[in-house]
């Protein structure tokens, strides 16, 4: 998986390790693929993640082409090489457009035929650039979507940025992952 990270096997895992585990395995995702196997090597941390990822992912309020779409703007921004191959093709099955998602690879602002996707690239994008977001992408967001889901949106960028850290720093690959989508 990477050489930053100490080997982990489950049949060793602590109970505080089995719990997370279970946990993640037993609820939507169903798999370890992404960053809990190095989550893993801090149990605590690696609850409290997985918990949020798993709102984060299925329960914002946002359909799932709007949540897809904003993780491929966050796997894009930080190069996450796993968070990308992984995403990709969930967003791509939730509705994303592949010419919309590889202008995203290349860090091009795609042309929408939708204007949901246009807000939610929009809004990501210019809390990746500048730190914020103006008042006018503000306040489509909220008229568009409402204050919980917004809220629950910059959750998503906010947890998805971490995750893109995460497989960043310890240079974790996704399951059966044979190419990079981003060079370097």
């Amino acid at each position: 998986m990477t050489e930053r990270l100490p080997h982990f096997e489950p049949s060793d895992a602590t109970p505080e390790q089995k719990a997370v585990l279970d946990e993640i395995l037993s609820g939507p995702r169903g798999n370890l693929n992404g960053p809990f196997l190095g989550w893993i090597h801090s149990p605590e941390l690696a609850q409290h993640a997985q918990r949020l990822g798993a709102f984060c992912r299925y329960r914002t309020g946002l359909p799932l082409r709007l949540s897809e779409l904003a993780i491929l703007v966050t796997a894009a921004r930080w190069r996450a090489q796993a968070e990308w191959t992984i995403h990709h093709p969930i967003a791509l099955q939730a509705g994303v457009a592949e010419a919309d998602a590889e202008a995203i690879r290349q860090r091009r602002r795609p042309v929408f035929a939708d204007a949901d996707d246009a807000l939610i690239h929009d809004f990501a994008s210019e809390l990746y650039d500048t730190q914020r977001v103006s008042d006018a992408t503000y306040a489509k967001a909220v008229e568009r979507f409402g204050h919980q889901v917004v809220i629950n949106l910059v959750g998503l960028l906010g947890y998805y940025a971490l995750v893109a850290m995460t497989l960043n720093v310890f240079d974790m690959r996704a399951a059966g992952q044979d190419s990079l989508p981003f060079a370097g």
